[in-house]
């Protein structure tokens, strides 16, 4: 495991206290998990962009062709 220094407005450390304490871990681990969050972010957002250029309009044209034409069930009315 690595170590990171880090130094932090008073307001936002005072903030980071409070969130940690009210969610029963330490601020290590609440630091910890909310970087694991941006990196699963913003990993899945370069996953999606990556998935979204191998799609094409046409191929999507197709696969809608082949839906049926039927009313949505009661539950998936808006």
């Amino acid at each position: 495991m690595s170590a990171l220094s880090l130094s932090l407005p008073n307001s936002l450390y005072e903030q980071l206290q409070k969130m940690a304490q009210a969610d029963g871990i330490s601020i290590d681990q609440f630091v910890m998990l909310a970087v694991a969050e941006k990196v699963a972010s913003i990993s899945t957002l370069d996953y999606l962009e990556q998935r979204s250029k191998r799609g094409s309009r046409e191929r999507l044209l197709q696969i809608l062709n082949h839906a049926p034409d039927v009313e949505p069930e009661e539950f998936d009315k808006l």
